[in-house]
């Protein structure tokens, strides 16, 4: 336990110091490049931030490519920073484009930042909760009342009895000037109601 602690220790006093170099250099190069007071304070500051942005996006987020590339600028103007107070860049003679880029950079960070703390949901999040939701299965139409009924038996109905109820219903339709209803035909015939059913049907 206490040599895991001792290792964990060792990586924050490590990660302190380094962290420490860095905003002090990156400190430097803004004060150099005409940012002075609280100003130059604040690109270390801007810059870590967005550092972090870009690592939480790569632990955490599904657009990776974004995270990679703001955390690309990011390391680039630490470590850049790191090397131009390492004696390879006067600082009191800085060059007019390195005093363009310290001055640009407040607008880049803002833009990073925004892009990766603001993002839209992964496309494929609205397919999976698709796929996961249950199927629906469209109900069929209830079987109508028509279908339901049975048909009534066919009823085999005399050929010369059809004849007969043709004449009957001749005789009613002269005599009261109205076509006969299968009621009254099959009282005249005395058949069943299936067979008048059938005969009236025929006629």
């Amino acid at each position: 336990m206490r040599a895991q602690l001792a290792r964990i220790d060792a990586v924050l006093v490590q990660a302190v110091i380094a962290a420490a170099l860095s905003f002090a250099h990156l400190h430097d190069v803004a004060a150099a490049a005409g940012q002075n007071g609280w100003k130059a304070w604040a690109y270390p500051v801007s810059v870590d931030l967005l550092l972090v942005a870009a690592w939480r996006r790569l632990r955490t987020g599904d657009e990776k490519a974004a995270g990679w590339c703001w955390f690309v600028i990011a390391l680039v103007a630490s470590l850049g920073a790191n090397v131009a107070t390492a004696g390879l860049l006067d600082l009191d003679r800085v060059p007019a484009w390195l005093r363009i880029l310290v001055a640009g950079w407040p607008a880049v960070a803002f833009l990073g930042g925004t892009l990766l703390a603001h993002s839209t949901p992964a496309p494929h999040e609205e397919t999976e909760d698709q796929e996961d939701a249950p199927e629906v299965v469209p109900e069929l139409p209830a079987q109508s009342a028509l279908e339901q009924t049975p048909a009534p038996p066919a009823v085999s109905v005399p050929a010369a009895l059809v004849e007969h109820a043709r004449k009957v219903a001749a005789e009613h339709q002269t005599r009261t000037g109205a076509a006969i209803d299968t009621p009254t035909l099959r009282a005249r015939l005395g058949v069943p109601a299936l067979m008048a059913d059938a005969i009236a049907a025929q006629l």
